[in-house]
């Protein structure tokens, strides 16, 4: 005689998960792993959060004497992240803010170490920027123009260096003066100028 007896709910659990896939498994694994982080972040927001005011302070600090620095030359406003950011904004009003914006490029893509990747960027880049009817095509002449598409053939991190040094002048000499005497470049040298001033008289 057989004797019959309900199938314990776990045993019946475990035999369904060793008919799942392995990538199911993983899957789930994975699942947990990221409920885990969520469930954590409020903490790593607050550790954040604290790290973030200290940066904000120092900068606060450094960034008036950094604001005045801009006006020093066109380098000085390059090398500040803040200044590029300030310049942009400002070229969007003359709608040339794809001067920048290939120049910036650029530098992102001279720092590429992998041939696969430099070749893709630098067909990206010439699509997007420099070649004729371009999206966003840049202000530069048809010889720097014809050598840069000759220097993708065998694209090296140099293979845009005229194209964006003629871009960079045509900034220096163009944009950049205007942008020193907008009325927000002006706005900002007049509050940095005060906050130095009322340091000053704190000390």
């Amino acid at each position: 005689m057989s004797c019959w007896m309900p199938e314990c709910p776990a045993l019946s659990m475990c035999r369904g998960l060793a008919a799942l896939p392995i990538t199911c498994l993983e899957r789930a694994k994975d699942l947990k792993t990221r409920l885990g982080i969520l469930l954590h972040k409020p903490e790593l927001g607050h550790k954040i959060g604290s790290s973030r005011k200290l940066q904000l302070g120092s900068r606060r600090r450094d960034s008036s004497q950094e604001v005045l620095e801009w006006r020093e030359s066109f380098d000085q406003l390059l090398k500040s992240k803040s200044g590029v950011n300030a310049f942009h904004t400002f070229l969007k009003t003359e709608y040339s803010e794809e001067n920048l914006d290939f120049w910036l490029a650029c530098e992102d893509f001279k720092k590429t170490r992998s041939k696969t990747k430099l070749a893709s960027k630098a067909n990206r880049i010439f699509e997007e920027f420099v070649q004729s009817e371009a999206p966003r095509e840049v202000n530069i002449d048809h010889e720097t123009r014809e050598i840069t598409r000759k220097n993708l053939s065998g694209a090296t991190s140099t293979c845009f260096n005229e194209a964006q040094a003629k871009t960079r002048t045509l900034m220096e000499k163009d944009s950049y003066p205007r942008f020193l005497k907008s009325t927000s470049y002006q706005d900002m040298t007049k509050q940095a100028t005060s906050r130095g001033t009322s340091k000053r008289s704190h000390t």
